[in-house]
């Protein structure tokens, strides 16, 4: 037994207003850690015996924190900072640190786990990952570049699943899916309950394949701001390249407009699964997986000129690329078709602007929280796939993960052109018709407006910051927290308002950060 044990389990307000802790000892035994004692038990009763008395443990904890805190470091200082607003927003800043360094931390380099979209907080998504790690690894990558580097290694564990999972549905590279667990094979459910309706309906967010162009992303952005060649030589390359082969794969060349085009996906917005009347689930040419087609297959080409030759020589060989397929990634990168309109603004996917308009006044009048449109309208007995609404942002996507000269420069390579009157016209337009019926909506809408005024970009920064705090989805919370939007909300801070980032082997700085809460003090 533990020296110094004491029962415990909460803490409750005492006399004076001190806090009050009473602690309960919890031991937990798995057998998914591959540096495990298969004696189990036995190991876990040895390890507690060896461990110091409660007063030490509590030492050694509260200084592993501050040093986490050290790396986390916010503070608005000499400055409005004094404002409630302000105060309450730093307070929730750190707590979304807090819960976000519960979840993934120094504890778990050698564990083989990836970033659960809910954390470790409740059974929502049954601790599934998702695409939501593309909002988590800017924000680790910065401060703990070797947490960031072990998360990575869990998609590049599950590579081969990827592999097999693309050759399940005919094509080569790697199709990572949509919902991940421990083996890496699609766990996506097959229907999902309208609560509103009391119907099953068929779920068919599988056809999300852009989830592969988020692992793509992170482990680019990974090397760009570590220079961790050692990584991308060993793993980190081989997964970019596969990633690029499926997207390649998937795009076929239409002989009417000479150009390559992606058909039957989704592209984040979880409402658009399916054209009107039809009988197959997907759209077509949604323009953010196209443009991070483009994107991803450009990056293949650039890890390739940045690998030693003798590794290059050798994942060429090992993956089976010739000359000729290259030389296709090469034509697609610059003719993938991207549907834009007339007046500049991108659309979300081929044929979403000659959708009907939905009544949003209306909605809103009758049902006050509209978020979930999809159930509203499927208990009415119509769909949302019939009208120009979008769960979450799409395009703006594009605006959030590119400055406007970098997509500008992605679209030009493809023959379009970006005028900027563009922009605000496009952010305007799906802005008018976003349900924001994800946490991650208000977070990239307020990176976006961010770029243009800050000050209009508080507004949802605010509702993001919030969202669990507040529990805004009508009680999710309870089975877990958002991470993405806590650890996305934190990097809005750092990487948007105050422009500390990395593009092109350099660090930017480049604030656009708002004056109400006053200077800002952070660490580096």
């Amino acid at each position: 037994v533990l020296p110094e044990r004491v029962d415990v389990g909460d803490v409750s307000g005492g006399a004076g207003g001190h806090a009050v802790s009473r602690l309960r000892e919890v031991l937990a035994l798995h057998g998914v850690d591959h540096l495990g004692d298969l004696r189990g038990g036995v190991a876990a009763v040895e390890l507690l015996a060896a461990a110091p008395g409660f007063a030490e443990l509590e030492s050694d904890h509260r200084a592993a924190w501050h040093r986490l805190w050290g790396r986390f470091h916010l503070e608005f200082v000499d400055g409005p900072d004094d404002a409630p607003a302000a105060v309450e927003t730093l307070r929730t800043l750190r707590l979304s640190a807090f819960h976000l360094l519960q979840t993934v931390s120094p504890h778990t380099l050698d564990i083989d786990a990836g970033i659960p979209a809910r954390g470790l907080h409740g059974e929502a998504y049954r601790g599934h990952v998702f695409w939501d790690e593309l909002f988590v690894f800017p924000v680790l990558t910065l401060r703990l570049p070797g947490l960031a580097r072990a998360l990575l290694y869990y998609r590049v564990r599950r590579l081969d699943a990827a592999r097999r999972g693309a050759r399940a549905a005919g094509y080569t590279g790697a199709m990572y899916p949509w919902q991940s667990g421990s083996d890496g094979r699609e766990e996506t459910q097959l229907v999902h309950l309208n609560p509103r309706s009391g119907r099953w309906l068929p779920d068919t967010s599988h056809l999300q394949r852009h989830v592969g162009l988020a692992v793509a992303h992170n482990v680019w952005q990974y090397y760009q701001a570590t220079g961790d060649g050692e990584f991308l030589a060993d793993r980190g390359a081989e997964v970019l390249l596969e990633v690029a082969r499926f997207f390649a794969g998937l795009a076929t060349l239409d002989p009417v407009r000479d150009r390559y085009r992606i058909r039957g996906v989704m592209g984040p917005d979880e409402y658009s699964t399916r054209y009107p009347g039809a009988a197959e689930p997907g759209i077509d040419d949604n323009a953010y997986t196209n443009v991070l087609t483009v994107w991803v297959l450009l990056r293949a080409r650039d890890v390739l000129a940045v690998l030693p030759a003798t590794r290059r020589a050798e994942l060429l060989e090992s993956l089976g690329l010739e000359p000729v397929e290259l030389l296709r990634w090469e034509d697609v990168s610059r003719r993938m078709y991207v549907p834009i309109a007339e007046d500049g603004v991108i659309s979300q996917f081929e044929g979403y602007r000659e959708l009907p308009e939905l009544d949003w006044d209306d909605y809103r009048r009758r049902y006050g929280d509209i978020q979930r449109l999809d159930r509203i309208l499927e208990a009415e007995g119509r769909s949302v796939d019939d009208y120009q609404v979008s769960k979450q942002a799409d395009v703006l996507m594009l605006f959030y993960l590119f400055s406007a000269d970098e997509l500008r420069e992605l679209l030009e390579r493809l023959g379009y052109g970006l005028a900027p009157e563009a922009i605000p016209r496009t952010i305007e337009y799906y802005t008018a018709r976003t349900a924001h019926g994800s946490t991650l909506s208000a977070l990239v809408l307020a990176w976006v407006l961010a770029r243009m005024d800050r000050e209009q970009a508080l507004e949802p920064f605010e509702r993001a910051l919030r969202s669990d705090l507040a529990d805004i989805q009508g009680g999710t919370t309870a089975e877990g927290i958002h991470l993405g939007s806590m650890a996305g909300c934190v990097d809005l801070v750092l990487r948007c308002f105050a422009g500390l980032e990395t593009r092109r082997d350099a660090l930017w700085f480049n604030p656009h950060w708002p004056r109400r809460f006053g200077p800002l003090s952070l660490a580096v």
